[in-house]
């Protein structure tokens, strides 16, 4: 298939479409209103189910209610909306029952703006709702990876019976790229197993997040945490460049790493060593690939759109004797290569400069 002009919102959109969501339930928020609007359009002309709920609480348990059902199912929001919608995602996490969620983060706290933003990275990884589970998390940096993870994001969902969080900020939703859009598939004609069953002569099945007894919950959470392990060793995703001889390490997401891309290929011109790791899956976070980039390499430098949330997780992976920066443009502040390219020249010259005291 030839490669199109799609602006990200709308291809999301479609991606979904054509990876076989069959309902969507959602309210409009900016910055990710087109991904609504192209649903709206698309989804009854395809006979499938589209509803623009009262609120994001009212999306969410809509949502839950279609996964239960054994329906690809999704929805998409923006900051404010996501943390309306984390009891629900802790419902549908401590029911089991595979969802997908896009969030087109804006700036926060509070209301915000709709400017681009990495502010939710905490929010999608740490506090997803209540409970001890996580969501898995990608995070795109181009349109046409966003497409790929979107269809990938549904096959997870199924596989792990999981919630599967596309995070992306307001400048890929909003962007145009050229991009190639993944072929239709047939929907599924049977409902898995496990989903509720309804009236008739099927054994009756009960989809439920309450277990009131504090052995059964504890037993369940077991079980939850198997499964976060295996899905921890076995989806990890991450991309990195220069990294093989790099004495400095930029560590970015999103749109975040796409200037640090153009960042690094300047400096590499200066003869600066430096490279670039990219996460992919937020969570999963690549904590042991960063660690065995910390045994060699003396210091990274976390760039993110926000104040300051990915540092922690990088911290984490690289140990404490390395050295760790941290760049970052908060509020809807999308930064500028040169600005990465200032706080790389001055960490280079401070290595340097400690190099030659020792």
């Amino acid at each position: 298939m030839a490669k199109e002009l799609l602006k990200g919102n709308v291809a999301i959109a479609e991606a979904a479409i054509r990876a076989g969501c069959e309902a969507y339930f959602g309210y409009p928020i900016t910055p990710q209103t087109e991904l609504l609007e192209h649903m709206s359009k698309r989804m009854p002309e395809l006979g499938r189910t589209f509803l623009q709920a009262e609120s994001e609480v009212a999306a969410v348990n809509m949502v839950y209610g279609a996964a239960s059902a054994g329906v690809r199912v999704m929805t998409s929001s923006s900051s404010p909306g996501i943390s309306l919608m984390q009891e629900g995602l802790s419902y549908i996490a401590g029911s089991e029952v595979p969802a997908v969620f896009v969030d087109v983060m804006r700036g926060g706290p509070g209301l915000g703006n709709i400017q681009p933003s990495q502010s939710d990275y905490n929010q999608v990884t740490k506090t997803a709702g209540h409970g001890d589970y996580h969501p898995i998390v990608l995070a795109p940096s181009t349109i046409q990876e966003a497409i790929d993870l979107m269809v990938l994001s549904f096959d997870l969902a199924d596989k792990y019976r999981t919630i599967v969080f596309m995070v992306l900020d307001g400048a890929i939703g909003q962007m145009m790229e050229p991009a190639e859009l993944p072929p239709m598939r047939e929907l599924p004609t049977e409902r898995p197993s496990w989903a509720l069953t309804g009236k008739g002569n099927r054994d009756k099945n009960i989809v439920t997040s309450i277990r009131l007894g504090a052995q059964p919950l504890a037993d369940f959470n077991d079980i939850l945490q198997e499964k976060l392990a295996v899905i921890e060793k076995n989806e990890l995703r991450y991309d990195e460049l220069y990294t093989d001889d790099a004495e400095l390490v930029i560590v970015a997401y999103g749109t975040a790493a796409r200037v640090a891309h153009t960042a690094v290929k300047r400096l590499r011109e200066e003869n600066i060593p430096v490279g670039l790791f990219r996460p992919i899956s937020l969570w999963p976070f690549p904590y042991q690939r960063l660690g065995e980039l910390a045994d060699r390499v003396p210091t990274f430098l976390s760039v993110e759109m926000n104040a300051g949330q990915m540092i922690h997780d990088v911290r984490e992976a690289v140990g404490r004797d390395v050295e760790l920066d941290f760049f970052g443009r908060p509020g809807g502040i999308i930064p500028l290569p040169e600005e990465v390219e200032d706080k790389v020249r001055a960490m280079w010259r401070q290595q340097e400069l400690a190099a030659q005291i020792n």
